[in-house]
């Protein structure tokens, strides 16, 4: 065993060493799922700008850069959930006494971080099969019209197929419910970065389970208002 794989075995095996991977990991997860939001709000300023931000995304670095940037995002999130179930089996091996008394302390956010979590996992999949991957999506099913018409030349029309996918009610209603286990999540998963790294301090701590309020809160109103919109006929192809 090399030193690199030794320093890598010791930090996975380490309680801090995982903790640091969570907060590090869920610190690039929470920059992901804001400018996520910010280029899905584009939905709403029409076809041709929601258009042009999902070309820009598939053919950075002459298309490399889509996938380098997937491979980052997958690998973040396994860890994520690799070190969070393991530190979770971790705790309650070692804290069996105090369960009744963790349970009473914790918030409820704080207590369901597990099962949001491994939730959204299940989503983040089915989120990549329906939009990404395309299942059931075939290319030429959604060609930009309005780009083929102005230039001749084809290209995806990403606007139609999130309308088409927020068209159903199954569909949105299973967003809605992933978006608020996301932001359940991230309400308690921010101020958990900053307590990790050792940037929460006593005189901080109101300012930082604010800010971590807050930012689950505008998460959470973002993502959500932009299926309910689609389905309720407020935005349409």
């Amino acid at each position: 065993m090399n030193a690199i794989t030794a320093s890598l075995t010791a930090i996975w095996t380490s309680s801090i060493g995982k903790k640091v991977i969570v907060a590090l990991t869920g610190a690039y997860l929470v920059v992901f799922v804001a400018g996520h939001l910010v280029g899905n709000l584009l939905v709403f300023v029409g076809r041709e700008a929601f258009n042009d931000y999902a070309y820009f995304l598939h053919h950075m670095i002459h298309g490399a850069g889509i996938w380098l940037f997937r491979i980052i995002m997958v690998a973040a999130l396994a860890l994520h959930v690799a070190a969070t179930v393991s530190l979770t089996l971790q705790n309650r091996a070692a804290r069996k006494a105090y369960e009744c008394q963790a349970v009473i302390q914790a918030s409820l956010s704080s207590r369901i971080m597990i099962w949001s979590g491994l939730t959204l996992l299940a989503f983040f999949i089915y989120h990549m099969l329906h939009f990404t991957i395309r299942v059931g999506n075939t290319y030429d099913s959604y060609v930009d019209p309005e780009h083929l018409a102005k230039t001749g030349l084809v290209r995806q029309d990403a606007w139609k197929m999130v309308i088409d996918g927020f068209s159903n009610g199954p569909v949105t209603l299973f967003y809605v419910i992933a978006m608020t286990l996301l932001c359940s999540h991230l309400s308690h998963g921010v101020a958990s970065v900053f307590q990790t790294l050792g940037l929460r301090f006593k005189k901080s701590e109101s300012v930082i389970q604010g800010l971590s309020l807050g930012y689950a809160l505008v998460i959470w109103v973002g993502f959500v208002s932009i299926p309910l919109a689609i389905f309720f006929g407020l935005v349409k192809a």
